[in-house]
Order: C-alpha cells, then sequence, then structure tokens
C-alpha cells in the first residue's frame, strides 16, 4: 500500500475538541462544564449534522444558532486553524516517499476544507468534497472517483478515518480501511468490515506504506 485516502475532520485534522466547544458554547453559554462538552461529543461522534439537530430539539433552541456558532468556527480556522493530528506529517511524507499519494476525501465543504488546509500548511494531492455534488459516506462515490482519477488499483490503497462509516465507504469501493480510535478514547469499536483495522494513532500506518 501506498497511498492513503483521508477523512479530515478527525482524522487528518484534529478539529473535534474545538467542535464541541462551539456547540456546548451554542446552548450552554460561554463556559461549557466538562461533562456538557463531553455529552455533544457522544453525539457528534455520529456526525455534526446529528449534534446540531438533537442540541436544537433538547435545548429548545432554533437550529440556526448551533449552525452560527459551527460557521463562526469555520471562519477563525482560516487564521487560527485546528492543529494537525499526531503523526498526520509523518504518515504523509511517508506515502510521498514510497511514490503514492495523499488523497481527501471529506463531508466539509471545499472552501472552509481549503482554507483549513492551507492555514496548516497540508498540501494533500487531491481532494474531494460531498457538497460538490457527491453523496456522503457510507457511499463509495468519492472513493471510487480518486480511484478512477489517478488510475489507482486497490492493493494501492488504504482509507483511513475516525468513524465506521469511513471504513464502510472504504469496503464499498472495495477497499482496505483503517478505523483510527486514539488510545484512551472511550468510544466502542463497532462490528467492522472484514479486511478493516483499527490503529490506536497515525504512525501505526507507517508499517504498512511499502
Amino acid at each position: 500500500m501506498n497511498t492513503i485516502i483521508w477523512d479530515m475532520g478527525g482524522t487528518l485534522i484534529d478539529t473535534y475538541p474545538e467542535v464541541d466547544r462551539a456547540l456546548a458554547e451554542a446552548v450552554c453559554g460561554p463556559h461549557p462544564a466538562a461533562e456538557q462538552i463531553h455529552r455533544v461529543s457522544l453525539l457528534r461522534a455520529e456526525s455534526i449534522a446529528h449534534a446540531i439537530d438533537v442540541l436544537a430539539t433538547r435545548h429548545g433552541v432554533d437550529r440556526s444558532r448551533l449552525d452560527e456558532a459551527y460557521s463562526a468556527l469555520k471562519h477563525r480556522w482560516a487564521i487560527h486553524p485546528a492543529p494537525v493530528m499526531d503523526g498526520a506529517v509523518e504518515v504523509m511524507a511517508a506515502v510521498h516517499a514510497a511514490g503514492g499519494l495523499n488523497l481527501v476525501a471529506t463531508h466539509r465543504d471545499r472552501t472552509s476544507a481549503q482554507a483549513l488546509l492551507d492555514a496548516l500548511g497540508l498540501r494533500p494531492d487531491d481532494m474531494v468534497c460531498a457538497p460538490d455534488g457527491f453523496p456522503r459516506k457510507p457511499s463509495p462515490a468519492m472513493n471510487l472517483l480518486l480511484m478512477r482519477r489517478h488510475h489507482l488499483v486497490a492493493h494501492q490503497v488504504l482509507c483511513v478515518g475516525d468513524r465506521p462509516i469511513d471504513v464502510e465507504a472504504a469496503a464499498a469501493a472495495g477497499l482496505a480501511g483503517a478505523l483510527l480510535v486514539p488510545d484512551g478514547e472511550e468510544t466502542p469499536v463497532p462490528r467492522l468490515p472484514e479486511g478493516s483495522v483499527v490503529i490506536s494513532a497515525l504512525t501505526d500506518l507507517l508499517a504498512m506504506i511499502g
């Protein structure tokens, strides 16, 4: 394997702590307790859209308040970006050293995704964004497009993400998937498609590249 199709938020870039806090502040005020932030994180683990929908209902607030909080955060990231995930730069360099490609398949809109990558100095070789007109994961559409566009074959490619839908989208495209579950995270590991692996750090990928 010498090419990775990366998920973005929570995999390549450590966006989730700031997302959780921004949404918690939108419904709990400027100084949410750790437990309030944790409850948001449990909802966000399914998706940010799911977290916004549930929080709006649960707290009796207009959904637009949460949408605006998330939009404001994305604008802040253009100047003060969320950090790159530990090990990501090292793994991306190893991929290029092996003659492969670093590709991104994300649910994020292209403008905010590119702004975040630019602010962090990350230069993937290509990126597909669901809001450009592609179905969201677990649909394999974005993975299949990247495969066709770069004339890749399955044994060359590993899809890496932090949610089960990332490895499900990989399997649906006939690709291997790696689910990132960082050490110390309480998220239970669900049953994954055959051929998927679980990693506790991105540097675990280094042994797979070559």
